[in-house]
């Protein structure tokens, strides 16, 4: 065995072995218990910081577009001088939000309020846990992995619907059901993004997702999803409804809400209204993982030669080239209206996702194909989903005029 192959042995199985050496120290009958809670342990570690620190590069990043700094002040204690850029902000923020007073409505259900901010991070973390993070790095690995996470981010907007009702404020209540509208038309799209990668690869298994797009086509290129019409459609689909489904810009009409009063959020102060903002960090990288896991070839490396990499490290590499892109986004495009966004989900995206299920059919009918056939099969698969874009988005604004703007003049 070569130097590299050794080495690369090593690198992807030392998390395990690591856990398993801990495990070992503890009596057979606890080792299993062990073996679970140094995992819930370590994702809790490792995303609790990953969403620490994406706040201040999203914080950082957002004011470098708008031609700012961002956070640059708050350093270590007793080191007035050592500000590390200030990358001890997020510590700070948390600080501030454990220390903050917890106001609750003399009116409000005690129980459902309490319970509204916990529950919503408690579902949002489910869904990490039948992510492939690296070839062997795995927490759940379930048959019905999809399945079980779409299921599991589903309650999130039960506790949307609790934090409104709870409140007993009639605005918190409208703007908790506008909330709701906004996840149940993308739940839609959302889903049938991710039905085409489902019949390709005839599993629900994370693992055998990402397996199944392993290899290289001519020796260099990697097969990936998204390097194929029906999966890039997909791919695109499950971009945008993600952003709706976490309440990203140019989606972010919850947080509109804060221009009049803060929507289902009104009524929350302190820790309770951070852990909100916490679950909605925790649903992004979660969705991220997921579109890494069924679009983008998951733990693989994009080239032959880059395979010594720890395939873990080309996860995390593509969750926060993910990450960057959506602050970019943020950045970058306006806040819709609330009737153009559900008029896009229900209008656009929804056929565009139905006539993309029939496109990976087709594909997977037309695997025989070879020669001169397989490139009419990329140019029928292409020409299905471009042809009804442009059709389906020409009407999408037929009979609207375009919008006038009038300003006031000296």
């Amino acid at each position: 065995m070569s130097a590299v192959v050794a080495s690369e042995s090593f690198l992807e199985r030392a998390p395990l072995q690591l856990r398993d050496a801990v495990v070992g120290y503890f009596p057979e009958a606890l080792q299993w218990f062990v073996h679970h809670l140094i995992t819930i342990s370590v994702i809790l570690t490792v995303f609790g910081l990953f969403f620490a620190f994406t706040t201040i590069a999203e914080r950082k990043l957002l004011g470098r577009l708008q031609n700012r700094l961002g956070p640059n002040r708050t350093g270590l204690p007793f080191f007035k001088n050592l500000k590390l850029f200030g990358l001890t902000q997020p510590f700070a923020d948390a600080v501030k939000a454990l220390t903050k007073e917890d106001i609750v409505p003399a009116n409000a259900d005690k129980l459902l309020h309490f319970l509204a901010p916990v529950v919503v991070v408690s579902f949002s973390l489910l869904g990490f846990a039948v992510l492939p993070y690296g070839r062997n790095l795995i927490p759940v690995e379930l048959d019905a992995a999809v399945l079980y996470f779409f299921a599991a981010g589903a309650a999130t907007e039960l506790a949307i619907f609790m934090a409104g009702w709870a409140s007993r404020n009639k605005y918190s209540l409208l703007a908790a059901m506008r909330a709701l509208a906004q996840l149940i038309s993308y739940e839609l799209p959302l889903l049938l993004s991710v039905v085409p990668v489902i019949i390709v690869t005839s599993t629900l298994s994370t693992q055998e997702i990402v397996l199944a797009q392993g290899g290289w086509l001519f020796g260099f290129l990697p097969q990936w999803h998204v390097f194929t019409p029906w999966g890039f459609a997909g791919f695109i689909i499950f971009l945008i409804a993600a952003l709706a489904e976490s309440n990203r810009s140019p989606f972010d009409l919850p947080e509109a809400e804060s221009e009049l009063i803060a929507g289902h959020l009104t009524e929350y102060s302190g820790f309770k209204y951070a852990l909100f903002f916490m679950a909605e960090y925790f649903g992004l990288t979660a969705l991220c993982g997921l579109g890494i896991t069924l679009f983008l070839g998951g733990w693989q490396a994009p080239f032959p030669f880059l395979e010594f990499i720890p395939s873990y490290l080309w996860f995390g590499g593509k969750l926060v080239a993910m990450i960057m892109f959506f602050i970019w986004l943020r950045g970058t495009l306006l806040r819709l209206r609330i009737d153009q966004l559900t008029r896009l989900a229900w209008q656009f995206m929804v056929p565009l996702a139905l006539i993309n299920l029939g496109n990976a059919a087709f594909w997977i009918l037309t695997t025989d194909w070879s020669g001169p056939l397989q490139i009419l099969r990329w140019g029928i698969s292409i020409a299905v989903i471009v042809v009804p874009f442009f059709l389906i988005g020409r009407r999408l604004s037929l009979g609207r005029g375009p919008r006038t703007y009038r300003y006031a003049t000296s």
